[in-house]
């Protein structure tokens, strides 16, 4: 069976284990090294377990322990053309590592296939993945995104586990503190998902065969780990789900300091 372990979600740091407890990957790696060694081992999951980093986009959030958790363990790291190049640039690729492009056919690792797909953000070339584990279970992610296209919704469509962006309850955003130019690039169709534009979709997952929900990347500013939660609920409950007989529904926390992972 296999195990997702949110160690880190959100604007100060993203980092998703994704795998068993003998092998596994990285989703983004935005926390120090030695945080995200540690949050591991909290979690019951050697380091030594990670066979390979997969990055979604550069945005330092996402990328700030690559390049010495990537040198110190020599493990490959996988991102889209547009993203390598940036972080090329960056000089985030500057170690004892190798980079290479992950094609849209997607590669094998760590006995899962993992299959990228593009998502609107305002970064050289974001993607999403979407995971196939040997025993034959989905789970899709989906971190940061302004708008869910018809290659995101095709991404995430009949996953068992869909990862997905709840960012901000716009009301907050829009009377919140933040200076006008930032409300609108979070507000755009390259920016955040919001919690009703997530609730919106999670009903059309449901009927695709999804089962599981994680909300992620919540804004500490403009929203609540519970605003989130009920938003969704509400959505799904309107729609004639049942929570526990149609879904689970998960919040991931700012850090993991429980250690707990999801089995799927």
């Amino acid at each position: 069976m296999a195990r997702l372990c949110p160690l880190f979600s959100g604007s100060s740091g993203n980092c998703y284990y994704i795998g068993s407890a003998e092998e596994g990957i990285l989703i983004d790696i935005g926390r120090s090294a030695r945080q995200v060694s540690f949050g591991l081992r909290k979690s019951g999951i050697s380091p030594d377990a990670v066979k390979a980093v997969f990055i979604t986009h550069e945005h330092t959030d996402h990328i700030a322990g690559l390049r010495v958790f990537a040198s110190h363990r020599h493990l490959p790291v996988y991102a889209s053309a547009g993203t390598l190049a940036a972080l090329g640039t960056m000089g985030c690729l500057a170690g004892d590592f190798s980079s290479s492009v992950i094609e849209s056919s997607g590669m094998e690792c760590a006995g899962m296939k993992i299959v990228p797909f593009p998502l609107s953000h305002d970064s050289a070339e974001c993607v999403g993945y979407r995971i196939a584990t040997g025993d034959g279970r989905t789970i899709a992610l989906s971190t940061d995104l302004g708008s869910l296209t018809g290659e995101v919704r095709l991404g995430l469509a009949g996953a068992d586990f869909v990862v997905l962006e709840s960012n901000h309850d716009v009301g907050m955003l829009e009377n919140g503190p933040y200076p006008y130019p930032l409300k609108r690039r979070i507000l755009s169709d390259r920016g955040h998902l919001s919690n009703a534009d997530c609730a919106e979709a999670l009903s059309g997952l449901i009927r695709s065969g999804t089962t599981r929900f994680l909300l992620v990347h919540l804004s500490c500013e403009n929203n609540t780990p519970e605003l989130a939660y009920r938003t969704a609920l509400c959505s799904l409950t309107l729609n004639g789900f049942v929570q526990d007989r149609d879904f689970q529904l998960f919040v991931a926390p700012k850090e993991n300091t429980a250690g707990r992972s999801i089995f799927f």
